[in-house]
């Protein structure tokens, strides 16, 4: 089947869509089981930190049984023009984005395109004959044949041995974003793995780059097209983006880095306030992490998990899709950190260690120290938008304020 027809396809199904309705916020948050007073200072606290001067700005949601019950920006898009933060604004996901292109993977597994078990050289066959590092030291490096290929699944839980950033000659990848996907991947191929798949968890940004271009293989159309119009238009993700157009730049605040607990402009990536900012020129979509979005569109994502699937009369995936994307992959395998393991593209909350978030509750961070949790016991969503590299302490305070509004 040529591109153009698959992609004349995609969009006949996309028109078959009706649009989802865009989010609003509730008047009385109590009718989502949220306690208004509870949530009302969660903006206080935001704010103290923004007077501290460890954050410009920030944009959370707290949602519940389907419903935003708040909605909050505080602090600035800007601190030199002191340019109030809107809650529209649109913050790069950085890794927010690998939960995204893992839902790709698995429409096209519903539609028998793929299967997650399936080896990546299927469809890559540069994939084939790789090698796995057996020793090295400081002067050689011994290599041997894996104990079996890379699958799609080990691509979606960090468990294939791939690098965690592209080898040098391409290093600079993240900061010029010039190659395109299938040449980035091609080299990517070309390096030994860390282990055998399948036998570690180590977190991969070159394997979610490979998945994007099994995205691309498979559907015929480009890994940013397949995103558009599958995902984000029928859903009415209107604002969230591989490439944002010039009309949007100014809603996006300018980056900061936190260094000895003062921020700084982040003039030295290339992704924060340099070149790459608003991805002009850019050839590479970073699967990995190139989405840019806003707390209403991430709602609207992240209500259709919580949904199994399907957000206002628009189906994204099957409830068994949903179910299989969000429980452990990884058993006892140190993940993430304390309590975590590995879903399909999702971090998931595997026992107490990971308090005060609900076992099963899943999400994922972004470089940036964008987060998000979705926890089914409480039927409740969580997000939290910065541009800002360094600490955590906001976001944790935003996740203990925002599960201690529950009322039940």
């Amino acid at each position: 089947m040529s591109a153009m027809r698959i992609l004349l396809l995609a969009l006949i199904s996309y028109c078959g869509f009706a649009t989802a309705a865009a989010p609003v916020v509730v008047k009385d948050p109590a009718k989502t089981g949220l306690d208004g007073e509870r949530l009302a200072r969660i903006p206080e606290r935001m704010k103290s930190f923004v007077d501290r001067g460890t954050m410009a700005g920030v944009v959370t949601l707290v949602a519940r049984h389907g419903s935003i019950a708040a909605l909050d920006s505080v602090g600035f898009t800007d601190l030199e023009t002191k340019q109030s933060l809107q809650t529209d604004a649109i913050f790069q996901l950085h890794s927010m984005t690998k939960p995204v292109v893992a839902i790709a993977a698995l429409m096209l597994s519903e539609e028998g395109r793929l299967a997650i078990n399936d080896p990546v050289e299927k469809y890559l066959p540069e994939f084939r004959g790789m090698w796995v590092i057996d020793k090295q030291d400081e002067s050689s490096r011994t290599l041997r044949r894996p104990s079996r290929p890379i699958t799609i699944r080990d691509l979606m839980t960090h468990t294939s041995g791939l690098p965690l950033n592209p080898p040098a000659g391409i290093g600079e990848l993240h900061g010029a974003l010039h190659k395109t996907l299938n040449e980035a991947v091609l080299v990517i191929s070309q390096q030994p793995l860390a282990f055998d798949p399948g036998t570690k968890w180590m977190y991969s940004n070159t394997g979610t780059a490979a998945l994007g271009r099994v995205i691309e293989v498979v559907s015929g159309i480009s890994f940013e097209t397949f995103l558009e119009t599958r995902i984000f238009k029928p859903l009415g993700m209107n604002d969230t983006h591989i490439y944002p157009p010039k009309e949007k730049f100014g809603r996006m605040p300018t980056a900061y880095i936190l260094k000895d607990g003062k921020l700084l402009k982040y003039t030295s990536d290339p992704l924060g306030e340099g070149a790459m900012k608003f991805r002009v020129g850019a050839k590479y979509p970073l699967p990995e992490g190139g989405l840019y979005s806003t707390a209403s569109d991430l709602f609207i994502l992240y209500q259709l998990m919580l949904n199994r699937g399907e957000y206002k009369g628009v189906r994204i995936l099957s409830p068994a899709s949903v179910d299989s994307m969000t429980r452990v992959h990884t058993g006892d395998m140190k993940a993430s950190g304390p309590g975590i393991g590995a879903g399909l593209g999702w971090t998931v909350v595997r026992d107490t260690a990971a308090a005060p978030l609900s076992i099963g509750t899943y999400g994922h961070g972004g470089r940036y120290g964008t987060y998000c949790f979705i926890d089914p016991v409480k039927d409740m969503i969580g997000i939290f938008l910065i541009h800002r590299e360094g600490g955590s302490e906001e976001r944790n305070a935003f996740v203990a304020m925002a599960l201690a509004s529950a009322l039940d």
